[in-house]
Parts: C-alpha cells; sequence; structure tokens
C-alpha cells in the first residue's frame, strides 16, 4: 500500500478522532495517508489519484457515498462500521487494527460489485445520469397517490405496474429497501438486478430477477408529483412521460476483504439479530 485514503462522516463525533488516529498508526508503518470528510468531493478527487486503499469510517450511507466518489479509480475500500447496521462495512471500531494489518500485508481479497448506470429521458433526449450501488427507485413524492410504471426488458413490455414506487436493485442493495419491500436477498457474487414493487395496487407484487446484461426501461404515467433516486443520495423530480432506461454500469465497486468468501451469510444473519447455529 503507497498511499491511503480515510474518509470520515463528518456528522459523526467519533469519526475524525478515528481518522486522526488510523492516520498516525498508518504513519508508524510507513504508509502515507490523507484524511477528509465524504462530503468534501473536490479534495477527495485531487487525493483519489496514486491511492491504494479508502478506509471509510461511518455506516452503509458513507460507503455508498465513497462508491460514487472512487467511480472511475476502481480503488478498493474498506469500511469501518460506526453505523446502526453496516452490511457493506468490513471492521468495527473494536477490531480495525488487526483487519487493516492484514491489508496491509497483502492477505485480503478484492470483491467487485456490481453498480448500476440510470439515464433519464425526456422528451426522447438525455436529461440527467446517475450511478447507483445500492438501488435506483421510481417512487411517488409526498402525495398518496401511485403511480403507472410501464416495464420494458430488453425493449419488450413485461408489465404495467399500479403502486407507489418501483425499486431497481443490485445484489447488493437486496439488503436495504428492496428487502424491505419483500424482495429476495441475493449474495453479492451473483450479477443481477432485482425488479420489486412498493405497494402494488392490482398489478403484479412479485420481485424480478433480471440477468445483467439486461436493458431495462421505466416509463412513467401520472398528473402529480414523482421523483426518482440513486442510492438515496441523489434525485431528481420526474415529469409524466419521463422514460429511465437502466442498465449494468461500466464500473464496479471494488471492496478489499479480509474474512472468508463466506461472509455474507453470517454477516446477514448477525445483522439482521438472527443467531447462526453451530454446526455438529
Amino acid at each position: 500500500m503507497d498511499k491511503v485514503g480515510i474518509l470520515y462522516h463528518p456528522k459523526v463525533e467519533q469519526a475524525l478522532p478515528l481518522s486522526e488516529e488510523i492516520l498516525a498508526w498508518l504513519a508508524a508503518r510507513g504508509v502515507a495517508g490523507w484524511v477528509a470528510p465524504t462530503d468534501a468531493d473536490e479534495v477527495v478527487q485531487d487525493h483519489l489519484l496514486g491511492s491504494s486503499l479508502l478506509v471509510v469510517l461511518g455506516g452503509d450511507g458513507s460507503t455508498l457515498k465513497t462508491a460514487h466518489l472512487s467511480l472511475s479509480c476502481d480503488v478498493p475500500i474498506l469500511g469501518i462500521n460506526l453505523g446502526r447496521v453496516g452490511f457493506l462495512s468490513e471492521a468495527q471500531v473494536t477490531d480495525w487494527p488487526e483487519k487493516l494489518e492484514k491489508v496491509l500485508n497483502g492477505r485480503f481479497w478484492i470483491e467487485r460489485r456490481l453498480m448500476i448506470q440510470a439515464d433519464l429521458r425526456r422528451n426522447g433526449r438525455l436529461h440527467e445520469s446517475f450511478a447507483a450501488l445500492n438501488d435506483v427507485v421510481v417512487g411517488r413524492g409526498q402525495q398518496a397517490r401511485v403511480l403507472r410504471l410501464h416495464l420494458y426488458v430488453d425493449g419488450d413490455l413485461v408489465t404495467v405496474y399500479t403502486a407507489d414506487a418501483l425499486i431497481v436493485a443490485t445484489p447488493t442493495g437486496s439488503t436495504a429497501y428492496s428487502m424491505a419491500a419483500g424482495g429476495p436477498l441475493l449474495p453479492p457474487q451473483l450479477q443481477n438486478f432485482v425488479v420489486v414493487p412498493v405497494a402494488a395496487h392490482l398489478s403484479l407484487d412479485r420481485a424480478l430477477v433480471l440477468h445483467e446484461e439486461a436493458e431495462i426501461s421505466i416509463v412513467i404515467h401520472m398528473d402529480h408529483e414523482a421523483m426518482l433516486t440513486a442510492d438515496g443520495q441523489s434525485g431528481v423530480q420526474l415529469l409524466d412521460g419521463d422514460e429511465i432506461a437502466i442498465k449494468k454500469h461500466p464500473h464496479v465497486c471494488s471492496f478489499a476483504r479480509v474474512e472468508s468468501s463466506g461472509y455474507f451469510y453470517r454477516r446477514l444473519m448477525r445483522r439482521l439479530g438472527y443467531h447462526t447455529p453451530r454446526s455438529g
């Protein structure tokens, strides 16, 4: 590791002191480092070039933000959980030195996760583009009125939803809003999309699992407010007739892992409050 970046959540009280502690810990081992809050986009971009690892201090939201910042650099992320759930984090406050030491010594593997590209088309023209590690959601605004959402896959009309929202999630996002809406849980090794309606009314209410090369199109019809959000962080108001074209993003998000490849199931059960039974 030539240079390690440390990104911290600016509103978590212990994040900055811990980032300074990690910076000193790295310096004692001859590793250069830099520190920045996750909301300092320009500072992070200036430091990304030449960095070998990004250590993220926060919850899953901080990790999602970092995934967006490092989109084109393919710098692996090591999350230290300071949030509530931390599905994406590899370490806790109590064990980060042990796990970061393993990474510095090369005792880790890279997990590459599928990302989504969503293009909002308005009147036949590209209006705005989004990237997402978790999901893209087309949903109603403040008014409690349903949307009519036409779902196309590879150019063919699959179904028309009458629902509060439609979620298109990656395997990473299958443990987030998609799971809360009744969608299936997918391990990160899979390269699939999950389409999940929210509060479907007299229309298909089951999740659809699509292959990684699927080209998804959602055409929205409504006479009130609707929103498009990507990873719950960036959003735009939609108009009647807007089309959201969704496909696999050309870049992936990389994570540095020190646990075995079966970590996902153990962590999932633990974070959901279930106890894994002992073998034998």
